[in-house]
């Protein structure tokens, strides 16, 4: 009978499982012998010989007293000296800032005489603008805003619109450079003045500051100036003329349609209207740029 072949019964042992560090066997060895072998030699060695640990020699005890000591009066001498230098820079500090307190009032002061000269100055340009010169220097006067005017005119009053909310594009503003919204612009402001002067407005001004030839209107973030001082919308512009004709002629020309324009388009706010009786303060501040004394007349004396 013929026997069946076995199965060889060797069988070779079972592979270990491999770690689930293997990956990391940077990292493992690190861990695993954290303490350099180089220091760990010398180590054993000072361990052998006694000297590792504190010194153990009178000498060596000595030398780290004395370097402890030595420490300690460094670092006292440093905390006595920084207490006595303390007052001393409060002191320079209390005296920097009375150095600059001092030159702040004399700022001020300087500030009030400018201002004080400044309006010394103008109100004798106004009295010298008023001496007799027949209709001439009534005309110059009243062209130069030296003197407080009144009459009949318009009233002109522009605000923002309600919460400035953006408008649409294609507006009177794109060429200017501003963006579109509901806010009055410099800009605006200037085109207004400069339509009422030439729709036969003999003086005008904005929220009760006067304007001449030289009044500059200018914008500082979103403020208009007036001759460098804010205004606060509503503005109230208050031109003297006839107030039949100006109005009309105004909201007829190329400037009252660009302000009609700008209600359609952005919201901004105006009313108009014809007033019986304007009142109009004196200008500022004047700069006399050139003068002419009056030559006597012949036969006077």
């Amino acid at each position: 009978m013929c026997g069946m072949s076995q199965p060889p019964t060797n069988r070779s042992p079972a592979t270990p499982p491999a770690r689930p560090d293997a990956s990391m066997s940077l990292l493992t060895h690190v861990m695993d012998h954290s303490l350099d072998e180089g220091y760990a030699e010398a180590s054993a060695r000072r361990a052998q010989d006694g000297t590792a640990g504190l010194p153990r020699t009178l000498k060596a005890k000595l030398a780290l007293a004395a370097g402890l000591v030595l420490a300690a009066l460094v670092v006292t001498l440093g905390a006595a000296q920084a207490r006595v230098a303390a007052p001393v820079l409060a002191k320079e500090r209390q005296e920097l800032i009375d150095r600059v307190e001092r030159a702040d009032r004399h700022a001020d002061t300087l500030e009030r005489d400018v201002e004080r000269l400044r309006n010394e100055v103008a109100d004798r340009q106004r009295e010298a603008l008023k001496q007799p010169g027949g209709r001439q220097a009534q005309l110059t006067a009243l062209l130069s805003g030296a003197t407080e005017v009144h009459g009949p005119g318009v009233k002109l009053v522009v605000d923002d619109a309600k919460g400035s909310s953006s408008g649409g594009g294609g507006g009177p503003r794109e060429s200017a450079g501003f963006s579109d919204t509901g806010r009055v612009r410099d800009r605006d402001m200037q085109r207004i003045v400069n339509g009422l002067w030439q729709s036969g407005a003999e003086a005008v001004s904005i929220n009760g500051q006067r304007l001449t030839a030289l009044s500059a209107i200018r914008a500082a973030g979103d403020a208009i100036l007036v001759d460098n001082r804010p205004l606060v919308p509503p503005y109230e512009v208050l031109a003297i003329g006839d107030k039949k004709r100006l109005g009309t002629v105004f909201q007829d020309s190329v400037d009252g349609q660009y302000l009609h324009v700008l209600q359609e388009s952005y919201g901004i706010r105006y009313s108009l209207y014809p007033v019986d009786e304007v009142k109009l303060p004196a200008a500022s501040s004047l700069t006399v740029r050139t003068a002419t004394a009056e030559e006597p007349k012949k036969g006077a004396s």
